[in-house]
């Protein structure tokens, strides 16, 4: 092999390390894409971690109305501003 035939294969596999490594970096499922998908991922973990908390606590809230008169007259204490007869409110101001 002459000196022009390996210039030659040298050349063409510097070529091809390079359209490798453009496609690793840049195409179709290559490391930038794979970066962006993993932060979606984070963030719709961190959504659904959010959701399940919130669902808890209006399942713990469903139950406390299921079970009886207490959880009644807490929401209509605490969002009515209702009061029981014989009771006398003070509303305190700092």
């Amino acid at each position: 092999m002459g000196d022009t035939a390996i210039k030659t294969v040298i050349t063409i596999t510097i070529c091809l390390i390079a359209l490798l490594q453009f496609r690793l970096w840049e195409g179709d499922g290559g490391v930038k894409e794979i970066k962006a998908s993993q932060l979606r991922l984070d963030e719709l973990k961190a959504l659904g971690e959010e959701r399940r908390e919130r669902n808890e606590a209006l399942y713990a809230e469903v139950l406390d109305l299921r079970k009886g008169q207490d959880a009644y007259e807490e929401r209509a204490r605490d969002e009515l501003g209702m009061i029981k007869e014989n009771e006398t409110f003070f509303q305190i101001l700092e």
